[in-house]
């Protein structure tokens, strides 16, 4: 398989103070690490398009030990996740489902093997194009408290032969969450869903 040509990392980093109510005893962080690349299938069709997940193993660890050293680097701090990402318009959207591993196990590898799955968005888009990346707690998928979303982009990217692959990571629910389900604290942890 080709190698992964990168021609850009940008992280985006939100420090969430107030949402209305009393503040909150701690700011929510939000973090995404975004990394352009070369489409190496762009313009035509591959049938065989697996290998390239091994091929991004790599940069999945990378982008997510950045991203959690740009959080304050204690995994532990960490409590929601997900990942995305954004196909040029030469590509199809299975080169964004290339990402689901790499991205996916990038973050357990990091975090210390959280249980829940990592959930995913994608789509095919322009330049200048804006993703919402779903984000839900690390542990436990049904935790209504930390199903979130963080909104990315670059003004530049992804342009028609790239792929922009995303990692988010939060430290915490939402500000003043209060939809009821199950609570942080009350995991198991044996399934990934509670």
């Amino acid at each position: 398989m080709p190698e992964v040509r990168i021609r850009k990392i940008a992280t985006q980093i939100e420090e969430v103070f107030h949402e209305f109510g009393p503040a909150p005893d701690r700011p929510l962080k939000r973090g995404a690490v975004m990394a352009v690349i070369a489409n190496p299938f762009a313009g035509r069709y591959v049938a065989d398009i697996q290998p390239f997940m091994e091929d991004l193993k790599p940069l999945g660890l990378s982008m997510a030990r950045r991203l959690l050293a740009d959080l304050g680097g204690d995994p532990k701090a960490i409590e929601g996740y997900g990942k995305g990402a954004i196909i040029g318009s030469e590509g199809e959207l299975e080169h964004g489902a290339l990402w689901h591993a790499p991205g996916g196990y990038s973050m357990r590898e990091v975090l210390g093997a959280p249980m829940a799955i990592v959930p995913s968005t994608k789509k095919v888009g322009g330049v200048g194009t804006r993703l919402d990346v779903p984000v839900t707690h690390i542990d436990a998928s049904y935790v209504r408290s930390h199903f979130d979303s963080m909104e990315v982009g670059l003004n530049d990217s992804p342009r028609a032969a790239e792929l922009m692959y995303v990692l988010v990571m939060t430290t915490g629910a939402r500000i003043h969450s209060r939809s009821g389900g199950l609570s942080a604290v009350d995991i198991t942890g044996k399934d990934g869903l509670r």
